[in-house]
């Protein structure tokens, strides 16, 4: 027999921490390879755990409701017809099975792989000496929430005057984040604010996604300078040929043809004009995406999810179409996929859905930008013969990263969605 350990899986791109929501199994119950162990909630996705290994469970180290970062483990499984000379390499090392009090030391002696992004982030947001932090979690490890619970106590552990070494490492390890400003309050003291509560008042418990997408915002809006620009588009054309195709197509096809589907495919093919805008802020670099995939917006009742329309720039109106409307069942039905999330470079958020006629959005890190389409209205508008006329307007409201982005190349990428949109008709365009 051999002892194998599952670790908390990479669920989405940008992400480093999951929550257990439900464990699907129990000590003793016996797995076959790809069998699910549990159900693990991101700022992403909802996704299943699967087992790696066929075998009996042994131990289960995280409890329903811990979050641990990706890498962690998260239970044990003894594997049927493993070389049992073999187990002792296959468990962890004694430091991390020994008791917390006998490992703490272990864990403080300068290793940089024994604490998680999450929590060298937060320890450096905080100012905390981790060597002076005793861990709770499996094998003395420190979590995220024992540096929660430090934050909230006001008893924080400062580096000793010799001791700055320390801070490099996490530099190293983290990724590059500035210091929040004294008056910016960390994710976890933003999380726990003391507010009062009044008789007739309702807690309501945030949920481990809720919490994701709470940090995974606070960290864009803490680490990524927003700044903001809008164009005003004509959609009148757009409007007609859509309404005159959108009948026949969902009899044909059996989805619908959407607006979106027009406005991706149009933001798709002016990022393969302006690949600037297809960017990721790196530290040291900026790294501009070869590859076009759009990130769309799909909401639940309660959260937020971003599958990812992969080569966006290669598909047709009517192909753009079809994903959206099956990555949005996914994402309600729950049967998103890890892989579905991951490698977007540009968000594309469809505001207009709800009534929005003109907001800001928060861009989805690490992307440098995001575009927000609102509602198309008619309104009166005084055109070129100077008369005036009663036309379908959509608002494009355009986040970027000013690290990454100025507002030329900003400003030439809108005009040109703008142009294309504005030229969409039954004459120009074909869907298929």
């Amino acid at each position: 027999m051999a002892i194998e350990q599952i670790k908390m899986p990479q669920l989405g791109e940008s992400v480093t921490e999951g929550t257990i929501s439900k464990w699907l199994v129990s000590v003793g119950d016996k797995v076959n390879k790809y069998d699910p162990l549990a159900e693990v909630m991101t700022d992403k996705v909802n996704a299943e755990v699967p087992s790696s290994f066929t075998g009996t469970i042994k131990e289960l180290i995280a409890n329903e409701g811990d979050t641990l970062a990706v890498g962690e483990f998260i239970c044990t499984i003894e594997v049927e017809g493993g070389n049992g000379a073999e187990a002792p390499a296959a468990t962890a090392p004694a430091s991390e099975t020994a008791p917390a009090e006998n490992t703490a030391p272990a864990a403080n002696e300068g290793s940089k792989a024994r604490y998680s992004p999450a929590v060298l982030k937060l320890a450096q947001e905080n100012n905390i000496d981790l060597t002076h932090v005793k861990g709770t979690g499996a094998g003395g490890r420190i979590t995220r929430k024992d540096l929660q619970k430090i934050i909230q106590s006001g008893n924080i552990p400062q580096p000793a005057a010799e001791a700055p070494k320390a801070q490099p490492a996490a530099a190293e390890t983290a990724a590059p984040v500035q210091p929040a400003a004294p008056s910016q309050p960390s994710a976890a003291q933003a999380a726990a604010p003391s507010v009062p509560v009044a008789a007739g008042d309702i807690e309501i418990p945030v949920t481990g996604v809720r919490k994701a997408i709470a940090a995974n915002m606070l960290r864009s809006k803490h680490e990524a300078p927003h700044a903001w620009t809008m164009v005003e588009v004509d959609v009148t054309n757009l409007v007609e040929y859509r309404n005159s195709l959108k009948d026949d197509f969902k009899k044909k096809e059996g989805f619908n043809l959407t607006f979106f589907a027009f406005f991706v495919k149009a933001v798709a093919q002016a990022l393969k004009e302006f690949p600037q805008i297809n960017s990721m802020w790196a530290g040291e670099k900026i790294i501009q995406k070869k590859d076009i995939n759009i990130s769309i917006a799909v909401a639940t009742d309660d959260a937020l999810f971003v599958p990812v329309i992969k080569n966006a720039d290669e598909k047709t109106i009517k192909g753009i179409a079809r994903e959206i409307t099956e990555m949005a069942q996914k994402v309600r039905a729950g049967k998103l996929r890890s892989e579905d999330m991951q490698g977007g470079t540009f968000t594309v958020n469809n505001t207009g859905s709800f009534g929005s006629v003109q907001s800001m959005g928060i861009i989805n890190y690490p992307q440098a930008a995001i575009l927000q389409v609102e509602s198309i209205v008619k309104r009166p508008v005084v055109m070129n013969n100077g008369m005036i006329a009663v036309r379908d307007m959509v608002n494009l409201c355009l986040s970027l990263d000013h690290r990454v982005l100025d507002g030329l190349v900003c400003g030439r990428f809108l005009a040109r969605v703008k142009e294309i949109l504005e030229k969409t008709s039954k004459e120009t365009t074909s869907i298929y």
